[in-house]
């Protein structure tokens, strides 16, 4: 009567004292015998040990023994409080005694311990927990019998389980390990969350949990997708059952809970059937065959019908004729998959190993008032690759009766060994998403890729800037544009748009003699002239001018190329200046007179302080005001033109008899003074 949580599974399995993890009774005993597969091992864990041991293991002790019955022998005798037991007690056969003594005592828990075959040397109990362990990701083999009553899990997938939880009970929950054979986790520790969900899954009640600095998740194949009940993908036909609820309303209106309704989170009522035993059934046709890991159910999910199912079977099939019950491996017994235990919860149960079948069919064995149920089935497409095609030799040709049986028998063996292949080999299905055959062409192909989006980007950029210094080169260049040279200079010469200021704040010109300009580089001089024509280049206009964008007065000449024919410096053609504001005025602006073309390289120097007279016609009958001196004038010279003297009139004005006054310049080469023309 000493025996406490007891689970013996064929190659793992828990075992514990009575009323562990409380004080054990006194004067209890209990033995357990252990077997493995023959030529295999037994290896023995402890997850806590707390035996009395006031008499030295006298009365109370646990102890091991090789093998079973009267002919065993002692592997140790164990007691005492809070006994560190770290290592694994291993047999020297596949059978082993456990036997556990309680004698008088006022204290002591007793023991929990984890047994498994020798070939899963990273054995743990169901007491471990992730904070156990301080690796980021780890392989733990998990024994059978994990559901214990005194082990608390929080969370749930694929949110993640709170680090304080059972690593082997979270597994059960998680469906990657059974209860009752357990099996390999893989281990993933990430960080907390604030908040952990509860749920029921495989009879395993998960809590909800506080924040806590880390979580653990599990690594599986990623077969648990949903095959297509609440989608719809799988039409109302394939959607049958054994019997139909209907009746009638108050309204008098027909309520029908066909099985179409069983769609998990539907809304409306689900299937529920017409009677209430053991002999309905809710089938599904998934139209070919399909590796189906899990399932999940719900009741009526109406409050006014409180109807579920609390326990049911499954069944599977190829043909919807001969159906087989599920049972776990090595179990004699068909297995009971808990439902639910109110209407609304979702509660979900795994198949370990999973079903692969075309057809599957559930059958209620308890439920809540009447049967009635919502479901989703998990899983993921199957295929089976091809038996090979076995070529026969060809049989000689004189055979006699020997030989035919020989080959009958031959052929016979082919056909039982494929057909047992068939019948008994499940593949592996690993959660892989690249096949091994194109692993190194990934490799390459995730060194190049970068390399070439390097390359291209700095293609493209070094087109872009090409392309934006050639437009900026263009702009500069343009015919309009103000030149940079000017640039400088253009405060002087747009102070003549401004009204006429007083004497004492009028600026005198700079004028340059032929010595200066003879000494200055081609460039200097176009800015030179460019700066001392400015006072012919615009009419002496009163008053205040309205914009500061007037344009120039003058039309640019058309026809040969200008040249300085006095100075030998500029006998080459020199690149022509365009004036800034060479674009004419509007037609129906006045145009005045362009300067006055002669040659002046043979004539002499005026005396110093002549005056020099403007082309323009004065306001009035007054002559117009002086705006400079200079010590020699330089004009520029056609080489076609004549040495006299040119008078030029301003276009669209009346001729030498008009009535208006005009005042001209003389050239420097004539002795007589202002030609004037009156009335």
């Amino acid at each position: 009567d000493g025996c406490g949580h007891t689970v013996l599974g064929p190659e793992s399995g828990t075992l514990a004292s009575i009323n562990y993890p409380q004080t054990s009774p006194n004067s209890t005993v209990c033995e357990w015998e252990i077997r493995v597969k023959p030529g295999q091992q037994v290896q023995l864990k402890f997850g806590d040990f707390d035996i009395d041991d006031s008499d030295s293991c006298h009365s109370s002790y646990l102890r091991v023994h090789n093998g079973i019955g009267p002919n065993r022998t002692e592997i140790g005798k164990y007691c005492g409080f809070g006994l560190q037991m770290d290592g694994l007690i291993t047999s020297k056969s596949n059978e082993v005694t456990v036997q556990f003594m309680s004698g008088i005592h006022s204290s002591g828990r007793g023991f929990l311990a984890a047994y498994s075959t020798t070939g899963k040397s990273d054995l743990i109990t169901c007491l471990d927990i992730a904070s156990h362990f301080s690796e980021p990701e780890f392989n733990k083999y998990c024994p059978a019998g994990c559901v214990i009553p005194f082990a608390d899990i929080s969370g749930t997938i694929p949110h993640g389980y709170r680090d304080s939880s059972s690593l082997c009970m979270a597994g059960v929950h998680a469906g990657v390990v059974s209860n009752t054979l357990g099996g390999q986790i893989n281990v993933v520790i990430s960080k907390g969350i604030p908040y952990y969900e509860g749920s029921l899954a495989n009879n395993v009640t998960s809590k909800v949990g506080p924040l806590s600095t880390s979580l653990f998740t599990f690594k599986t194949s990623g077969c648990y997708g949903t095959l297509g009940m609440e989608s719809g993908v799988i039409p109302d036909s394939h959607i049958t059952s054994s019997s139909i609820l209907e009746w009638l309303n108050q309204t008098g209106q027909v309520n029908i809970w066909k099985p179409e309704n069983a769609r998990l989170k539907r809304i409306g009522p689900s299937w529920a059937a017409f009677i209430s035993d053991e002999h309905q059934w809710l089938q599904i046709d998934l139209n070919k065959e399909k590796k189906i890991t899990g399932i999940i159910t719900t009741g009526s999910t109406l409050a006014e019908h409180y109807y579920y199912v609390s326990a049911y079977r499954i069944l599977y099939s190829d043909d919807a004729q001969k159906w087989t019950v599920y049972r776990e491996p090595g179990m004699g017994k068909d297995k009971i998959f808990q439902g639910n235990t109110e209407l609304y919860q979702e509660v979900r149960n795994n198949f370990i190993p999973p079903i692969i079948a075309r057809f599957f069919r559930i059958n209620p064995l308890k439920w809540h008032q009447k049967i009635a149920m919502k479901v989703e089935l998990l899983g993921c497409q199957f295929s089976i690759g091809r038996a090979p095609k076995i070529t026969l030799p060809a049989p000689p040709q004189n055979k006699n009766d020997k030989n035919a049986d020989f080959m009958d028998d031959f052929i016979h063996s082919v056909k039982t060994s494929l057909q047992t292949d068939k019948t008994t080999f499940t593949p592996e299905i690993k959660n892989t998403t690249v096949t091994p055959s194109v692993t190194k062409d990934v490799t390459l192909a995730a060194v190049l890729v970068p390399v070439l989006v390097m390359v291209f980007t700095t293609l493209i950029l070094i087109l872009v800037c090409a392309w934006h210094w050639r437009n900026r080169k263009k702009k500069t260049e343009d015919t309009y544009d103000l030149p940079y040279w000017d640039r400088a200079g253009w405060w002087k010469g747009m102070k003549q748009f401004f009204p006429i200021k007083s004497a004492e704040h009028e600026e005198t010109p700079v004028c340059y003699s032929s010595s200066e300009i003879s000494h200055l580089r081609p460039r200097e001089v176009a800015t030179m002239l460019q700066t001392e024509c400015t006072e012919y280049a615009q009419p002496l206009v009163g008053g205040i001018v309205g914009t500061l964008h007037q344009r120039s007065t003058f039309k640019p000449e058309e026809g040969k190329e200008a040249s300085y024919a006095d100075l030998d410096l500029y006998n080459s053609p020199i690149q022509e200046v365009y004036h800034a504001y060479a674009k004419p005025l509007p037609v129906t602006g006045p145009e005045y007179a362009t300067p006055i073309i002669m040659d002046v390289s043979s004539h002499p120097s005026p005396p110093l302080g002549a005056p020099s007279i403007s082309t323009f016609k004065a306001a009035g009958n007054q002559a117009p005001p002086l705006v400079g001196m200079c010590n020699k004038l330089l004009f520029r010279t056609d080489s076609a033109s004549s040495a006299q003297a040119l008078y030029d009139i301003p276009k669209g004005q009346p001729g030498p008899g008009s009535a208006d006054r005009l005042v001209y310049q003389v050239p420097q080469s004539m002795a007589h003074p202002t030609v004037s023309m009156d009335e």
